[in-house]
């Protein structure tokens, strides 16, 4: 599939306005865009602006509405609990970090759950508005059941990301990171794309090895069987109970925590159920905070210094390739497959906007 560059600032106008004609205000719009564009400049496609489709009909079918916002169900100095049914994700998940960084400047520590809410795009944007604070970030979310558990055949538990980041020099230490082999977005993108799946992504229905994105998807969308296998893959030879293991530690800190809903009963593909956990951790509760971030630092650099593999030139830390990808794509532009093209394209002129200031002729 072809892929044409479109340059940050035109493709941020037009998202926002997409935005912001939806019903959102002014800031929740930018806060949306912010984090859906953080995703593409980050070179993480799945989680971008190709997301804007799903959103769009979610809207269409009341599972997201513009106006919602959410309550406080529980809460104490350091923690809270928020009911937030049909709020968009990245709008309620913005608020709940916001909180909870400033919890941890009160107090040390922020953590808040969030229940009944939406995709809410990457979970490293929140960790590093945390990082940005000076803090360490901690996020995570459940989702819709995807993940087969080791030795099963049906999608029990979410693909569960967890996003921690830590304040380091030259760049933070930045890990964001599903608990399965990939994300439904990436098979999503395959699916686009028309590519096989790699094997030891997925299964299909009856728990083996499937190359077909869109028989995997369809699967479960479906309720069908099959799913995307744990970190490790489909064996505990190679390690799957250890990526299924975290993903029922991620349910532990968002459905369990926040009393939503847990992923095996998550529905519409996740929208509207969808439970949250946001940590802000003010790391100078052990000890002086420069030379935590010194010591941190310094590890870093030891590990890009060690001795490299045969054929391979750099070892990399958590966070430098997307950071590298986001000062390299703010230059020369987003790359966007043209179906995620023509969707931007369709959704504008529902919403009265012209694209083609912004995005350009057709391929």
């Amino acid at each position: 599939m072809a892929y044409k560059n479109i340059a940050y600032e035109p493709l941020y106008a037009l998202i926002e306005k997409i935005y912001q004609q939806s019903g959102f205000t002014a800031r929740q719009s930018a806060a949306i865009t912010e984090n859906l564009l953080r995703a593409d400049l980050y070179g993480i496609e799945s989680h971008g602006i190709s997301r804007l489709i799903r959103y769009d009909l979610a809207m269409q079918e009341g599972s997201i509405d513009p106006k919602a916002g959410y309550s406080v169900v529980h809460e104490t100095p350091v923690s809270a609990v928020w009911d937030a049914p049909r709020s968009m994700g990245q709008v309620v998940a913005t608020q709940a970090m916001e909180q909870a960084i400033e919890k941890a400047r009160q107090h040390g520590l922020g953590a808040v759950c969030v229940r009944g809410s939406n995709h809410y795009g990457i979970a490293g944007y929140y960790t590093k508005m945390a990082c940005d604070a000076d803090l360490l970030g901690m996020c995570m979310t459940n989702t819709e059941a995807i993940a087969i558990p080791t030795g099963g055949k049906k999608a029990m538990l979410g693909t569960s990301p967890i996003a921690i980041a830590m304040p380091a020099d030259p760049v933070p230490f930045w890990y964001d990171a599903a608990t399965t082999v990939v994300t439904r977005g990436k098979l999503e993108v395959y699916n686009k794309t028309g590519k096989p799946l790699p094997a030891g992504w997925a299964a299909d229905e009856t728990g083996a090895d499937c190359d077909d994105a869109a028989r995997v998807l369809d699967n479960i969308i479906g309720k069908r069987g099959g799913g995307i296998f744990p970190l490790g893959g489909y064996s505990e030879l190679t390690g799957s109970h250890k990526g299924y293991g975290l993903g029922v530690i991620v349910e532990l800190f968002t459905a369990i925590f926040a009393g939503g809903t847990t992923s095996p009963h998550v529905k519409n593909s996740g929208n509207a159920d969808t439970s949250f956990c946001f940590w802000a951790l003010d790391y100078g509760l052990f000890g002086d905070k420069k030379e935590i971030r010194a010591r941190m630092s310094t590890l870093l650099q030891q590990l890009r210094d060690s001795p490299k593999a045969d054929g391979c030139t750099r070892i990399y830390t958590h966070g430098e390739k997307e950071f590298e990808s986001e000062a390299h794509k703010r230059v020369y532009g987003i790359p966007v497959n043209e179906k995620t093209f023509g969707e931007i394209q369709q959704i504008a002129r529902r919403h009265g906007i012209d694209p083609t200031p912004y995005l350009g002729q057709q391929f």
